[in-house]
């Protein structure tokens, strides 16, 4: 009985240990990748030229959590497909490649492109049958739409280092992807303020957290003014700026000090759940800021 608790204790642990370590060695790799562009940027396209180091991130975190938890993992992979503990690895190990392709525009174009079919069939594959099975669960339905505006963002990174016709079109159709996404995250803010800001999930905003209800209200308005402006493709580099720079806050001033809290927490299932709703979080700025960097100054 003992050995069976210390064994599950050291496997979850280690899903802590490489999450973060991912999460940071990424940070490291994809800031110096960027240095260049982060010192000719200024004003708010500072915050733009982070869109790969913010997509990059979540993605080697994930990454990570599917090596080190693949038993767990494996266990949301459709009982219809065999070898299911094999899918769950080779998912880890394609987020780990795609994290280090955005993070050094290596190929980015097949990365990101990869990853929106990745989170295309996971959504087809995952979790429209849990929609479908229960079509009244608010949270379901914000997975649906959370995880297509990663594959959004994904082919909005493809799209802007390819060159043809197709580079347009990716671009359009994550364009509009994040749009449905922001607008319909505004809503459930204005219905439910006190949840964790961005994308809104059954977490809620905990009661130290000073002025929560109008850091709900204010990010549902900032979603909802933004995502009809990108939507209709009316000043959508200026939108997405706006709204990707406000995500990233959110990301630092909220996710962070929760982050904070909970890895201090003697749960690891507390502190895995911290690291995703910050991974989750800062993967949908980094969808939003892609589509600034792809979108002409013109616009």
């Amino acid at each position: 009985m003992h050995s069976t608790i210390l064994a599950t204790f050291f496997e979850i642990s280690r899903t802590v240990v490489s999450t973060s370590s991912a999460g940071i060695l990424l940070f490291l790799i994809a800031l110096w990748a960027a240095k260049t562009d982060i010192a000719r940027a200024g004003g708010l396209d500072k915050f733009v030229v982070f869109s790969n180091l913010c997509f990059a991130i979540p993605l080697a975190v994930f990454g990570a959590e599917h090596l080190s938890a693949a038993r767990f993992i494996m266990l949301n992979v459709p009982s219809y497909m065999p070898w299911r503990l094999f899918w769950a690895y080779f998912v880890g190990f394609a987020l780990l490649s795609a994290s280090l392709s955005i993070a050094t525009k290596i190929q980015a174009r097949w990365s990101g492109l990869l990853f929106g079919i990745m989170m295309f069939l996971f959504v087809a594959m995952v979790h429209i049958p849990r929609v479908l099975a229960s079509p009244g669960d608010r949270f379901a339905w914000t997975i649906v739409i959370r995880e297509m505006s990663f594959a959004g963002g994904g082919w909005i990174l493809a799209g802007n280092a390819m060159h043809g016709p197709g580079k347009s079109k990716l671009i359009t159709v994550g364009r509009v992807l994040i749009a449905i996404a922001a607008i319909f995250f505004s809503v459930e803010h204005f219905l439910h303020p006190a949840a964790c800001p961005g994308v809104p999930l059954e977490k809620l905003m905990p009661a130290w957290i000073p002025g929560r209800l109008l850091i709900g209200y204010l990010t549902g308005a900032i979603l909802l003014v933004a995502g009809a402006s990108i939507l209709l493709a009316r000043k959508t580099r200026m939108a997405a700026t706006y709204l990707g720079t406000w995500i990233v806050l959110l990301v630092l001033f909220i996710y962070g000090p929760i982050l904070i809290v909970q890895m201090s927490d003697p749960s690891t299932a507390v502190k895995v759940e911290g690291i995703n709703y910050f991974a989750d979080t800062l993967l949908f700025a980094g969808a939003i800021l892609a589509l600034a960097s792809a979108t002409l100054r013109a616009d």
